[in-house]
């Protein structure tokens, strides 16, 4: 589903050069739940935007789904952005003017999906993350959680083929934190490919691989028994 050879990206920092990725070789099979963890300049968000189709590599390969990609210019990044990602924030990024159910149907749209279609999909995305009855509040009328859930059924409704999660329970109390999880895990054994950057132990612990960066490079690479999140809930 994704691999990546020997990829390295540097900054310019005035005169100087900041080299964030070292020659990363990763790859990930279809179904996987895998962790990005590491600290603050270990290099997972640089590593995040590049897989996102945010940020481009100075070197090396990147192929998703079969689909090589280099040198893409926005316009065709945000094709493939829509063909093949969905994404979840740790702020949750949804249009405060928006309902619930709009703001699901956003990518939809994108995809010129037609009006009706977007609406019943968008209603039928919010019933699978437990929030049909909320589809018509505004994200000021609903908790972090749930808006949380709303982003994941956002993520879900243009059914990509990866779902990269940034710090998706980084705003949350820690109850909130494992429904969440339970959630994405749910989503997963469903056979959607999920990529989750943390930098919390006990959420990492809830994918079923860990991948540690640091200083640009991956330092370990393991499979893990995964924790339940629902155990929690």
């Amino acid at each position: 589903m994704i691999e990546i050879k020997d990829l390295h990206k540097s900054y310019r920092m005035g005169s100087n050069s900041l080299h964030v990725l070292k020659g990363i070789n990763f790859s990930v099979e279809d179904g996987e739940l895998v962790a990005i963890m590491g600290s603050s300049g270990s290099g997972k968000s640089t590593l995040l935007n590049i897989l996102g189709m945010l940020d481009g590599a100075d070197s090396g390969e990147y192929n998703l789904d079969g689909v090589p990609i280099k040198d893409l210019n926005e316009t065709k990044a945000a094709q493939y952005r829509n063909k093949f990602l969905g994404f979840i924030f740790q702020s949750f990024n949804l249009i405060n003017y928006k309902t619930a159910a709009e703001n699901v149907a956003l990518p939809l749209y994108y995809q010129k999906v037609g009006r009706k279609e977007r609406q019943d999909k968008s209603i039928a995305y919010l019933e699978k993350v437990g929030l049909k009855n909320w589809a018509h509040h505004l994200p000021s009328e609903l908790s972090g959680g749930q808006k949380q859930r709303v982003a994941i059924a956002r993520a879900l409704a243009a059914e990509p083929k990866v779902l990269l999660a940034d710090e998706p329970t980084g705003a949350l109390d820690s109850k909130t934190s494992y429904e969440v999880m339970d959630l994405i895990q749910k989503i997963n054994d469903e056979g959607n490919t999920i990529l989750v950057v943390t930098h919390e132990p006990d959420i990492a612990e809830m994918c079923k691989r860990i991948v540690h960066l640091k200083d640009g490079v991956i330092v370990e690479d393991k499979k893990v028994e995964q924790v339940r999140a629902e155990q929690y809930v």
